[in-house]
């Protein structure tokens, strides 16, 4: 009788666990795909972005009903949409930084959607690349000089947002002008007009979306659109920035007139009842501490008003 307890006792045992183990591996199981949770898998859910049946570029449409331009603008969103330290600080950086370069396209009669080639260029910061592009709007240093813009060892406009946005609207005219479309605009912006041509050329074709390029330019427009599309719509991709969350425009400031040299940065500041870190946040163009300026070149510094 004792060992027909016992042995009862320990098939109860044998049962509960089973029982227990069924439920980690079996409870939740996605009867849809079939796919099964464990006790292991993390507590997220992790969803394919959805598609947009139409969009543009520049009000140039893309042509959606070709699997391949599908395809890879659906590996731009989720990349954008799932690369989240990145993606929050363009929405917390746009407010101070779009309504200044949108006014400038506008003067430039450009089109909005222009401003998201910033965002892919540097994030909205002054950024430098290895191959040595700097600024919101990445030149290199013998594009920009060709714009108009300083480029030295003790200024480099290429950090100005006014000035650089200025020559990526006339580096952008010309190349629009030159391959007839701004998708196509965008690419050389990317990879150079010279490059571009000779690929148009070679493959004889005129769109972007039957070119065979490089990598990194075959992903651009698409990635830049992808950006517009995130930004434009965020919280259909998950993102839920608060207003007070963002990055306002700068405080005001008024401008002062350098024609001469500047023996300390640090100390004309100081006489004008400001920081050098305040000096160099609204005037990040300023390189060096100290100003020779032997070309006696005339820069309006920015003063933040107190």
């Amino acid at each position: 009788m004792r060992k027909t307890l016992v042995s009862l006792s320990l098939l109860i045992c044998f049962f509960g666990l089973f029982v227990v183990l069924s439920s980690y591996t079996d409870g939740d199981k996605d009867t849809n795909t079939n796919i099964s949770k464990t006790a292991t898998d993390l507590p997220q859910i992790i969803q394919a972005v959805e598609v947009p049946t139409a969009i543009d570029f520049a009000g140039e449409a893309f042509p959606m009903d070709n699997f391949d331009v599908k395809e890879r603008l659906d590996k731009e969103l989720i990349a954008n949409s799932y690369r989240h330290s990145g993606t929050i600080l363009y929405l917390k950086r746009a407010p101070r930084f779009f309504p200044t370069i949108e006014k400038i396209l506008a003067e430039n009669g450009l089109p909005d959607d222009l401003k998201y080639l910033a965002v892919a260029e540097s994030g909205l910061e002054n950024a430098t690349s290895p191959a040595g592009a700097k600024g919101y709007w990445q030149f290199m240093k013998a594009t920009g000089k060709s714009y108009g813009l300083v480029i030295n060892s003790e200024v480099d406009e290429r950090m100005h947002l006014e000035k650089s946005t200025q020559a990526a609207c006339k580096h952008l005219k010309d190349l629009k002008n030159k391959f007839g479309t701004w998708t196509l605009a965008a690419c050389a912006y990317n990879m150079g007009g010279a490059g571009l041509k000779k690929n148009l050329e070679s493959q004889k074709s005129n769109s972007l979306f039957d070119l065979n390029l490089n990598a990194e330019t075959m992903r651009y427009t698409f990635r830049i659109t992808a950006i517009k599309e995130i930004m434009k719509n965020p919280r259909k991709y998950g993102f839920y920035i608060n207003d007070f969350d963002k990055y306002a425009p700068l405080p005001e400031s008024y401008n002062i007139e350098v024609t001469g040299s500047v023996s300390s940065w640090a100390e004309w500041a100081a006489k004008y009842g400001i920081s050098y870190r305040e000096l160099k946040i609204y005037n990040p163009w300023l390189k060096d501490s100290k100003l020779i300026n032997k070309e006696r070149k005339t820069y309006l510094v920015k003063v933040p008003k107190k």
